[in-house]
C-alpha cells in the first residue's frame, strides 16, 4: 500500500470469506483494544480501522493488507 489512506477511503481486503470491501474509519497510531483483541498500532507501525460494507463490523488492518479502490 504505497498511498497513505485517509478517513472515508474505499478499500478492499482478503478474508477467509473472500474479498471484502469497506471504508476507512481512522488511522490508528497507538495501541487499542477492539472487541477484546489487542491492536499493537504505533506511529511507526500504523494500522487502519475499517468498517465492512457487508457486516457493518469494524476491524483493524495493516496498510499492506488493504487495497485502495477507485471512487
Amino acid at each position: 500500500m504505497a498511498d497513505e489512506l485517509k478517513k472515508g477511503d474505499r478499500v478492499e481486503w482478503k478474508s477467509s470469506q473472500g474479498d471484502i470491501e469497506g471504508t476507512v474509519k481512522k488511522k490508528l497510531t497507538e495501541p487499542i483494544e477492539i472487541k477484546g483483541h489487542h491492536v499493537a498500532a504505533s506511529k511507526d507501525n500504523p494500522e487502519y480501522l475499517v468498517e465492512s460494507d457487508k457486516t457493518g463490523k469494524e476491524a483493524a488492518h495493516k496498510p499492506e493488507s488493504l487495497k485502495k479502490l477507485k471512487k
